[in-house]
């Protein structure tokens, strides 16, 4: 028997001490008065003649991270919501019956507890127990309060310990809460629905992705867990909802790295009778919003920078080619509009999917500050409306922040007679073996044909916002649950069977 499940039977055997007190080893509601976390923010001013004089009552529930017995009284500290309070024990205060359930309690164990607020001599705010309440038994321990939980597999495989182990995991999530309510709520006040669409479709589209493929077993047709809504959502802007909004789950089988999670959130919306320029405008906005409301300020620190949200820039893809490029012969305008010297730095087949090529290549990863950049080859754009300038580009435009991408936005394609050879392109590509291109909507094309207005549309990915506003530096950090290879067998069903039997 590993010295682990040995711990295991020890703490199971307690679940039969506890219950011969009286107590239910997996408890019942309990009425708190206060969480932690508002005790904190109310009373962490106080002075200890102030909390000796008031003696506040309050009622709290948490977990038990630590505990020091000392003869006849004794110390823990129980977290809730990520914060702690320390709670101290003296057997005078308390019934019998709940010393003896305090001698009993191991780390981890969840409890209610009731009494007065005071000062330690230390001046460390603190809970006086009168009295004590069994909630539920933790039989597996957890990690050590001054190292916490550090194992990257473990904290994201089994989520629940990190958030008991890390108390910081639980402020990523509020924020990334915050992100997602702040969204919301700026949309929702500028008159856009929020509205559900299919997450099963039996045609993919609306990005350049590999799609994973599932089966429906009563109509026997293949399903395509959806690479994105927006085909979908741009159906409804041809039915008259004018401006529409989904904070969605996508899926794309493509590869996973701190930037990429094969199951995602995006936030897609858009707005009838706009364009990509009112877009650009609306995302800055939104962005500094965010950002104010996730974190307090505009400018957010991440890793060694700053980065500053109520200032983004904007470049012409091209321009920024002929700007970020940090190489001897830095290209010029004329450089980037010639074919032929597209041909020579980069070997994608036509001069649209060659530009691309060499601004990912080479300033992607230069943008640092948040940054737009607009004006998109039409080849890799098969769903954005081209520029009335410049046919060979279109009006669309991406948000970088640190390096990466964080949103993709365009004027949209209304003509179906353009929307069907750009997918009739698309199609080419894929003979080509382009494994992301799109296929050939047929029901999509119907629904332009019944008039699409003039529209905007633009997708935010939430993870990488959530990333820039808490200081993460993976995907997997924002994600409660990322992707995982599954793991091999656990053993804890065989542990329960033999500690119940004993």
């Amino acid at each position: 028997m590993s010295l682990e499940q040995e711990l295991f039977d020890q703490r199971f055997a307690r679940i039969r001490e506890i219950a011969a007190l009286g107590y239910r080893p997996y408890g019942q509601r309990f009425d708190f008065t206060e969480t932690i976390p508002a005790i904190l923010a109310r009373y962490t001013t106080q002075t200890a003649e102030e909390l000796d004089a008031a003696k506040p009552q309050v009622r709290i529930a948490g977990r038990i991270l630590t505990i020091r017995r000392m003869g006849k009284a004794g110390f823990m500290h129980i977290q809730q919501s990520g914060e702690r309070l320390q709670l101290y024990v003296k057997k005078d205060a308390v019934s019998e019956n709940e010393y003896k359930l305090y001698q009993l309690l191991d780390l981890g164990d969840v409890i209610g507890a009731e009494g007065y607020l005071f000062r330690t001599r230390t001046g460390e705010l603190s809970l006086h127990v009168e009295k004590l309440t069994f909630l539920s038994k933790n039989l597996l321990g957890i990690p050590e309060k001054y190292h916490g939980l550090e194992d990257v597999e473990i904290r994201y495989r089994q989520r629940y310990l990190d958030l008991i182990a890390n108390p910081d995991v639980h402020q990523v999530f509020q924020t990334r809460a915050k992100v997602i309510s702040s969204f919301r709520r700026q949309l929702q006040e500028r008159g856009f629905i929020e509205v559900e669409t299919p997450m099963m479709q039996s045609l993919y589209g609306g990005a350049a992705a590999r799609p994973f493929i599932t089966h429906h077993n009563t109509l026997d047709i293949d399903l395509y867990l959806r690479i994105a809504p927006e085909l979908y959502l741009k159906r409804l802007i041809s039915g008259g909802m004018e401006r529409v909004f989904e904070i969605n789950r996508n899926f794309r089988n493509e590869g996973i790295s701190t930037r990429h999670n094969p199951e995602f959130t995006m936030l897609e919306f858009y707005q009838s009778y706009a364009d990509y320029h009112d877009l650009m405008d609306l995302t800055v906005e939104l962005l500094k919003t965010v950002a104010l409301d996730a974190t307090g300020n505009t400018v957010v620190p991440y890793g060694d920078l700053q980065l500053d949200f109520g200032n983004v820039r904007r470049y012409k893809m091209r321009e920024a080619v002929c700007e970020f490029w940090k190489h001897a012969d830095r290209p010029t305008m004329d450089n980037v509009c010639d074919p032929e010297w597209l041909r020579i730095h980069s070997d994608k087949v036509t001069p649209g999917e060659a530009l691309v090529d060499i601004f990912e290549r080479h300033c992607e990863q230069a943008l640092i500050q948040p940054t737009i950049i607009h004006e998109y080859p039409v080849e890799v754009s098969p769903l954005a409306k081209q520029n009335a300038d410049d046919p060979t580009m279109t009006d669309r435009f991406e948000i970088y922040a640190a390096g990466m991408e964080i949103g993709n936005a365009f004027t949209e394609l209304n003509d179906p007679d353009e929307q069907r050879r750009r997918f009739e392109m698309q199609l080419a590509m894929k003979e080509r073996g382009d494994e992301e291109a799109h296929q050939m909507d047929e029901d999509y094309l119907r629904a332009l044909c019944y008039g699409m207005p003039p529209t905007g549309g633009e997708g935010i990915g939430i993870d990488r916002v959530t990333m820039l506003m808490t200081n993460s530096k993976s995907i997997r950090d924002v994600i409660l649950f990322p992707l995982l290879r599954p793991e091999g067998e656990i053993g804890i069903a065989q542990w329960l069977r033999e500690a119940s039997s004993k």
